[in-house]
């Protein structure tokens, strides 16, 4: 009898302890999940073993619902599971009857059961690389129609990767109508978001949205607009002023990323996610005004483009000035050198702008004229692209396309537009060499862009 009491109270003991550790350990992941200024609203950690559906909803559709992408979004476990504590979206690549390259892909939603307006949403995510695979952390509105179908309504893009450039990350915000798009970009260096997980944040108030990855701070936006064609714009900060949900997903293809290739590895198409959470300030301040848009305008006949003689070496990387850029395949290197640059190609790439020279920061003025000039030779004859875009303004374009042939021996082109559309204090010049049937190398020096009337 003695020691059947000795055996249960050192079993009660052994339990006493055990129930200690629980808790010190439940305290320390309580702890990890406060944050300063913040009450948490709600949270995922994916400890369980299938996903939460209190939380989420499989969100199923065919291929090519939207942005032409290929997959079908499914609720097979397939495709959406917790393994290891982590949420996992795998891409599968099978075949139809037909024997065609078939896709199936996972999505999830938190619509109509997680859904709040304003605060800081933090996800810890490592995403896949291979061409084609687009990972996707981002927030749509409960109500869609309450100020219109998208863009109107409002989207929230906390974070998008695309598998073939996995160093790059991209936050941004859709709204308007006309279609409005401001986006921020965050590059890493000697790693990538595939090879661990990283913690992708926007803190959403009344009237700004501050972008975050590993609490580095990248982008803030606080302009921003909604309204019916004809109607007058909505008062601020509409649209993002309602409740919205968040989604997670793993597209296959599509008009931003392309198709997958023979490259991609669908073994390891997973983007995997760590947690969800969702914090709340205990109160926010809902007087807000939209800020003022100051247009610095130069006087007529300025030219507004910088170092348009390319007189000066400058970092062709950062946002200052001109930026080389490469997507979708392009593979190309730009160099400064006797008063031009030079760029060459090796890869053309998919699209036009797979290899791109740009300069941002233009003011556009509705009403006035704009002329754009500049000297350009190639190695042999081939096309290129100019143009004046909007990045700010769904890449609308006020100076069009434009394709012209050059030669191998330095010419003069001049193009002019006028600026029908509202004020724009971003317009950006454009030379997009990608996807033109050549990569033979392109000079261009004496870059301008005036104002005319």
């Amino acid at each position: 009898m003695k020691k059947q009491i000795k055996r249960s109270l050192y079993l009660l003991c052994m339990m006493a302890m055990l129930l200690a550790i629980l808790g010190g350990c439940k305290k320390a992941q309580d702890t990890d999940l406060e944050l300063d200024g913040y009450t948490l609203l709600w949270n995922d950690e994916f400890n369980g073993k299938k996903l939460n559906t209190d939380i989420w909803n499989y969100e199923p559709h065919e291929p090519g619902w939207t942005n032409e992408e290929l997959q079908e979004y499914t609720t097979s476990t397939d495709n959406v599971f917790i393994k290891d504590g982590k949420l996992i979206l795998k891409a599968i690549k099978t075949a139809d009857n037909e024997g065609n390259d078939y896709y199936t892909s996972g999505k999830v939603t938190t619509q109509n059961k997680q859904d709040f307006t304003y605060g800081k949403i933090s996800v810890s995510a490592k995403v896949p690389k291979g061409q084609g695979l687009w990972p996707a952390i981002w927030m749509m509105p409960t109500v869609q129609e309450y100020y219109g179908e998208w863009p109107k309504c409002g989207e929230i893009d906390i974070m998008e990767v695309l598998g073939h450039q996995v160093d790059t990350a991209y936050g941004s915000l859709h709204y308007g109508e006309p279609h409005g798009h401001q986006q921020g970009t965050y590059v890493l260096e000697d790693t990538t978001f595939a090879d661990g997980f990283h913690e992708f944040s926007v803190e959403w108030e009344p009237g700004e949205f501050r972008f975050y990855i590993d609490g580095n701070h990248y982008k803030t936006i606080n302009d921003w607009f909604t309204a019916w064609e004809g109607e007058e714009e909505k008062p601020y900060p509409a649209p993002f002023d309602q409740s919205f949900f968040v989604q997670l997903n793993l597209a296959v293809g599509g008009t931003w990323p392309g198709n997958p290739d023979e490259t991609t590895d669908f073994n390891n198409a997973m983007f995997e996610v760590d947690y969800v959470r969702v914090y709340q300030k205990k109160e926010y301040d809902l007087n807000v005004k939209r800020p003022e848009i100051i247009l610095v305008e130069p006087e007529i006949g300025t030219n507004y483009i910088r170092n348009g003689n390319f007189s000066i070496a400058e970092d062709l990387t950062d946002e200052t000035d001109w930026k080389f850029l490469l997507a979708q395949n392009g593979e190309a290197t730009a160099e400064i050198k006797d008063e031009q640059i030079i760029i060459k190609s090796q890869n053309a790439g998919e699209v036009d702008y797979s290899v791109q020279l740009v300069q941002p920061d233009h003011p556009m003025k509705k009403g006035s004229s704009y002329q754009v000039s500049f000297d350009a030779y190639a190695s042999e004859a081939r096309d290129i692209i100019v143009c004046v875009s909007a990045p700010d303004n769904a890449w609308i374009r006020y100076l069009p396309d434009t394709t012209l042939t050059l030669s191998t021996e330095m010419q003069t082109y001049t193009y002019t537009f006028d600026m029908t559309s509202k004020n724009d204090p971003n317009g950006r010049l454009e030379f997009n060499l990608g996807n033109r049937g050549s990569i033979a190398d392109v000079y261009i020096t004496n870059v301008e862009l005036i104002k005319i009337k």
